[in-house]
């Protein structure tokens, strides 16, 4: 299977090192502003020097130049410089850079106007406005070049491949060779090309197709979804799928990036911050209530307090994102060694034939405490654990065993897109009683419409469906 990262790591990791590098080297620069103007120095025949006595106190200069450093990020990120996939040259960072400390300046001189105030030399505003424009662009420089050492150690490099042999191709193609951020591993005619092609290889990245053929593009689409491969075209390729797109300019050639969900990029920042700040504070809330429910499986039934184990001693897995399997932590809710029933004795009573997944009705090898554990779902409370070492969610599509995984279709493989969530659209609309197939579908709309709202409601959802089945 092929299950490359939408976004590397290096690209997420770089992408947020600007922000502390950027707020440090403006804050930086203001000190600077203020040191300087306040020595004798190479500039004292020139200048005359100030009576420090009308520089406010360094402490509340320290504030003053805190909101400072501040309102020059915000002014970046208006210049789009916080995009996790920057293709800006260094050349058109440091331009944006340039006009970012212009308005950053006019923005200053605009308030202590409008208030009548300065309290210190306006010289210094014109320090800080050189520190700024320098010190921030030697950071950026600093960046993109460790980002540059990186890439010719092959670390961090996109592997492409092209769909359509022509003059566009051949130019993103020197484009990419002299950028050296990305290395093409071959083009393909059309897609039986592309599929024998990336088949060959279990590393492919990105497949850029250049060449203006729609049928081809639905397939080229479908294979990219099943294979989580980041799918991008020239303009006029393509007229479905345009919910997601992100625009960006190569060697003058327009190139749109199909984003198959808003969490590639900060979405998936955002989400992961909102996880590990809910899963620590739940943990910690919940533990004592977690240590009962341990206790309480013990006494009930023996074996472990988690269901780590199947029927042979292997650790239970389950299947995360880009397909990775991990150890999804749950209560133990069945009796030890009864797992594998579901596929012998017990198989008549599956709810859930022709589908990949298995539901055993009245399932006799759930204990006492566990049926208890399992009507209100607080056998996944455990879970929590898995999201706060990034391997689960709070929201997101059920995570799945790895035999069920292999009688997903082609196309249920993009529910692999993203990690698996403890609750999920598809969890609060009919929890496991819902047909494969409408679980699909709506984890699928999940994907490709995400927003920190939607995980919200969902969370929200979730409480009312779980007290829901108080009354049952």
């Amino acid at each position: 299977m092929i299950f490359p990262l939408a976004m590397k790591r290096s690209e997420i990791f770089f992408g947020l090192l600007r922000i502390p590098v950027d707020f440090l080297s403006a804050l930086a620069a203001l000190f600077a502003a203020y040191y300087l103007r306040a020595q004798e120095g190479v500039f004292s025949t020139l200048l005359k020097r100030p009576d420090l006595g009308s520089f406010p106190p360094f402490p509340t200069y320290v504030k003053i130049s805190l909101v400072g450093a501040v309102v020059f990020v915000i002014l970046l990120s208006m210049f789009r410089l916080y995009s996790l996939k920057v293709a800006d040259s260094i050349f058109a960072e440091v331009r944006k850079i340039l006009s970012a400390s212009v308005i950053w300046l006019m923005v200053a001189v605009f308030y202590y106007f409008a208030v009548r105030e300065f309290p210190f030399s306006r010289l210094v505003l014109f320090y800080a406005f050189l520190f700024l424009f320098l010190f921030v662009s030697v950071g950026r420089i600093s960046i993109k070049s460790i980002q540059r050492s990186l890439l010719k150690k092959g670390i961090g490099l996109r592997k492409i491949i092209f769909v359509g042999e022509n003059a566009v191709t051949e130019k993103l193609k020197k484009f990419f060779l002299k950028s050296g951020d990305a290395v093409v591993l071959g083009v393909a005619g059309n897609y039986l090309d592309l599929s024998a092609l990336a088949g060959e290889r279990n590393d492919v990245e990105e497949i850029i197709q250049t060449q203006d053929d729609h049928r081809q593009a639905k397939f080229i689409i479908d294979f990219c979804r099943e294979h989580h491969i980041q799918y991008r075209f020239v303009p006029d390729v393509l007229e479905l799928h345009k919910s997601d797109v992100e625009i960006s300019e190569m060697t003058g050639i327009p190139l749109i990036s199909l984003k198959p969900t808003p969490l590639d990029g900060w979405g998936k920042v955002l989400k992961r911050v909102f996880d590990i700040i809910f899963s620590v504070f739940a943990l910690i809330i919940l533990s004592p209530f977690l240590l009962i429910i341990a206790i309480a499986i013990r006494l009930d039934s023996p074996g472990t307090v988690f269901f780590r184990f199947l029927d042979d001693g292997k650790k239970v897995l389950r299947i995360g994102a880009r397909g990775e399997p991990f150890h999804c932590l749950k209560f133990r809710t069945m009796k030890t060694g009864t797992h594998n029933m579901r596929y012998d004795e017990l198989a008549e009573r599956n709810l859930r034939k022709g589908s990949p997944l298995v539901k055993i009705k009245d399932d006799p090898r759930i204990t006492r405490v566990g049926k208890f554990l399992r009507k209100f779902s607080i056998d996944e409370l455990p879970s929590l654990w898995n999201v706060l070492k990034g391997e689960m969610s709070l929201v997101g599509p059920r995570p799945h065993l790895p035999e069920e995984v292999l009688k997903y279709e082609g196309r249920h493989k993009f529910l692999l897109t993203i990690a698996p969530g403890i609750t999920g659209l598809a969890q609060i609309s009919g929890r496991s009683d819902l047909p494969f197939e409408e679980e699909a579908r709506l984890d699928t709309y999940y994907i490709e419409n995400w927003s920190l709202a939607l995980d919200l409601r969902i969370l929200f959802k979730t409480i009312f469906v779980v007290l829901k089945s108080y009354d049952e």
